[in-house]
């Protein structure tokens, strides 16, 4: 029987196009001068953590946020950051880097609601994905199959490769792909939740069974 194992995902620090709310799966920025600093007080939170494997998606901003973290982690000392293109965010196509709001209501309208606010109050997860792929004119945009087979398989190859050892595990990745990892596992909370950057959300798998022991935590910050 293996040891517990406890899944620390970090939503990546601000980015310019977080910044200026634009559209961002793929597409990728540099995190602001913000969100570098939020990140840093996420990792001198978790400076006491022992982590004994760290991922990460293959994104520039999950990679830049996981680095900060590690450099401030008092135990990180040889640990080899591993990026993985399985924990990418969802693909917008071409509505990538567009307007929010321009490209949520023209999803919307291209689905049969009137505004974005009605496709977010009426639309579950595989809905709105799968809408996004209908409006996107070049079909690029990642239906909700094809986004969560992938996740899914970043997933379980952590969960294999570490759940006889146990320990703590820092996976550093985006909005959508660590809501559904969390909704998929506890259909009780809603993928419709909101993660703050740098937050920390903690998923224990033991004995064959996940539990959240932490939701979209920032109390851990310190300040400088």
């Amino acid at each position: 029987m293996g040891k517990k194992l406890a899944l620390y995902f970090v939503r990546h620090g601000q980015t310019y196009l977080n910044k200026n709310l634009r559209m961002q799966g793929w597409a990728d920025t540099p995190l602001t001068p913000e969100g570098i600093e939020i990140v840093q007080a996420s990792g001198r939170g978790l400076a006491d953590t022992e982590f004994v494997a760290a991922y990460c998606s293959d994104l520039h901003r999950t990679i830049a946020t996981a680095e900060l973290i590690l450099k401030e982690n008092k135990h990180a000392y040889g640990l080899t950051l591993e990026p993985r293109e399985e924990f990418r965010e969802t693909f917008f196509g071409s509505f990538e880097g567009e307007l929010g709001d321009v490209a949520w209501n023209k999803i919307a309208k291209a689905n049969g609601y009137a505004t974005q606010q009605d496709l977010f109050d009426h639309a579950d997860v595989r809905e709105t994905m799968n809408g996004t792929k209908k409006a996107d004119p070049t079909g690029d945009a990642e239906d909700f199959m094809t986004f969560w087979t992938r996740v899914e398989q970043g997933f379980l190859h952590v969960i294999n490769r570490h759940r006889e050892e146990g320990g703590n595990i820092l996976i550093v990745a985006h909005g959508n792909t660590i809501r559904n990892i969390v909704h998929e596992l506890e259909p009780s909370i809603k993928e419709t939740f909101v993660l703050d950057n740098a937050s920390v959300t903690v998923l224990a798998y033991e004995n064959g069974l996940f539990k959240v022991e932490r939701l979209n935590d920032t109390s851990h910050f310190i300040k400088e």
